[in-house]
């Protein structure tokens, strides 16, 4: 039975601003209404981390928007969240954060058979020429795309 995932949000700058050294797949604890609000697509990860705390790794700064249809149950929308791993890798990925400067952040939110998990990255902020460097490979290879385009109509 092949896996059914439902990506509800992308955090598409992490890859431009942070060099991913690893990922990893965790679950979240959520409220009832934080899951209705992600089923709906209301969710942002622009400028969300994790930290380590107490031997428990938590997602801090994701906004997910509170449900429109909620009562005064509704849930706090940039509340701490606890994320879902072994304790042997929440160790080994606080211990990489104080020894080598790295960062935790999520490169996306999605639904994994009915249930929502979130990837997270070891990374390491980029400097300005990293940047710039990637924005020049992405020009080339388009260039060189376009003119591949362009030699096969004539063909």
């Amino acid at each position: 039975m092949a896996d059914d995932i439902k990506v509800v949000v992308t955090n598409r700058k992490a890859r431009f601003e942070y060099h991913v050294d690893d990922t990893l797949e965790a679950g979240l604890v959520l409220t009832g209404t934080e899951v209705k609000a992600l089923r709906a697509g209301r969710a942002n990860l622009q400028d969300a981390y994790c930290t380590v705390q107490g031997g428990e790794m938590l997602l801090l700064q994701c906004h997910i928007s509170p449900y429109e249809f909620g009562n005064r149950q509704n849930h706090e929308p940039l509340r701490p969240r606890k994320l879902l791993l072994h304790a042997r890798e929440i160790d080994r990925w606080g211990k990489e954060v104080q020894l080598k400067g790295a960062t935790i952040i999520p490169l996306r939110i999605y639904f994994r058979n009915g249930r929502a998990k979130i990837e997270i990255a070891l990374a390491k902020g980029k400097k300005l020429h990293d940047k710039r460097e990637d924005v020049a490979d992405r020009e080339t290879k388009r260039r060189l795309d376009r003119v591949r385009r362009a030699g096969r109509d004539e063909d």
